[in-house]
């Protein structure tokens, strides 16, 4: 006997209910932006993935809104805060009864303790707790801290069932903290979509740096190659685009523009969206040479979409993406002169310069797209949640 299409429609609706019942919950702690920044860009991208069609994704918003300069501060606000946070998670487990808590973690003393309670909390009501580190400077903030500190992190990542790393270049951060099984690797990915027929124009080469304006970005490493490479290449026009950080590394490349006004530099605002690919597009090579201890760097993720071949540094897992000779350079951390050369070098071998465009491309839709994230992210949850 066959079924009716109003049955068939009933069976069908009966069997979604069931599928939707039968996904794990997953509470996802995590600010999104504004401030556009590494770990809230990561949020948005899990939280708006195909990710949501495997698991039941309850979104816990952790954001503050506010200016880079307040976040990590010790204030009455940032401690409100932490313990509305705490409130909502106990909240949110009580009505959503989840399988598996995910947790972006801090590297630093006040950041670790704040995420802490998240963990206790979790495993206070026997949830499975998944951290995500989203940098590489873990290991050298628990090295350098105090005996007691070190215990809080040992005692309290015990209780966690796994840890995220963004490369496998970082998974000794753990070393010592956690077994090997705990530790997975997964790397940033996101989709951007580019025009791969680049406009070339032989009488202007554009360099960009993309990145809020830090110090340890190196920022003034680029804008010092700049005199050097100008000498030998009129043609080229140096773009920097991104938001200020902090009052002194303004001034500094205030004044350096101030006292070399002939050279061709834009300094733009912060950019996002269309704005952000129409620089990227128009660009010839992206330069980001970072001293400080780096994760995996989306604008290098951006980079490689777009097809740039990139100078950078080897900081965090930055080596797993610009393989040196290859898609880019891989240059002395705080070496303007390197950075100069390797500008030349691309400038003068055009066709070097596409090739390795062309490498970063493909490296990119291989290995760091969000497709290729969020698959590598659904099987370390199924990992987990295994354990059940």
């Amino acid at each position: 006997m066959h079924s009716s299409p109003r049955q068939a429609a009933g069976h069908s609706a009966k069997e979604f209910r069931k599928k939707m019942k039968s996904r794990y919950r997953v509470i996802v702690l995590g600010a999104i932006p504004p401030p556009y920044m590494g770990p809230t860009l990561s949020t948005e991208v899990i939280l708006n993935s195909k990710l949501k069609n495997e698991f039941d994704l309850i979104h816990l918003d952790t954001s503050d809104h506010r200016d880079l300069n307040r976040l990590n501060r010790v204030d009455l606000w940032n401690f409100l805060l932490a313990f509305k946070h705490y409130f909502m998670l106990v909240r949110s487990i009580f009505k959503h009864w989840p399988s598996l808590i995910y947790i972006p973690i801090c590297q630093t003393t006040l950041g670790y303790f704040r995420d802490a309670p998240f963990i206790v909390i979790g495993k206070i009501f026997n949830r499975k707790i998944l951290c995500h580190l989203r940098g590489g400077n873990f290991r050298n903030w628990y090295s350098s801290s105090g005996a007691l500190t070190r215990w809080v992190v040992r005692r309290v990542h015990s209780l966690i069932d796994g840890q995220i790393v963004l490369g496998q270049c970082l998974r000794n951060l753990f070393e010592g903290i956690l077994p090997e099984r705990k530790i997975f690797t997964v790397s940033n990915g996101k989709n951007v979509s580019f025009d791969q027929q680049k406009k070339e124009n032989p009488d202007k080469i554009k360099i960009l740096f993309l990145s809020n304006f830090i110090r340890e970005k190196g920022i003034l490493d680029v804008l010092e190659s700049i005199p050097i490479v100008y000498r030998h290449e009129p043609r080229v026009v140096f773009i920097f685009a991104g938001d200020w950080f902090d009052r002194g590394t303004k001034i500094e490349v205030e004044n350096f523009l101030k006292n070399n006004k002939e050279l061709p530099v834009q300094i733009k605002g912060p950019i996002f969206g269309h704005e952000k690919v129409d620089v990227l597009s128009s660009c010839d090579i992206f330069v980001f040479p970072p001293y400080q201890v780096e994760g995996h760097p989306w604008v290098i993720i951006e980079a490689m979409a777009a097809g740039l071949p990139i100078i950078s540094t080897d900081q965090g897992a930055i080596t797993e993406s610009v393989i040196d000779g290859v898609n880019g350079f891989i240059v002395e951390k705080r070496n303007p002169y390197q950075i100069a050369e390797k500008i030349k070098f691309l400038i003068e071998n055009s066709d070097i310069r596409k090739k390795m465009g062309e490498e970063s491309r493909r490296l990119y839709l291989e290995n760091f797209t969000e497709e290729k994230m969020i698959e590598r992210l659904s099987c370390v949850f199924n990992s987990v949640l295994s354990q059940l």
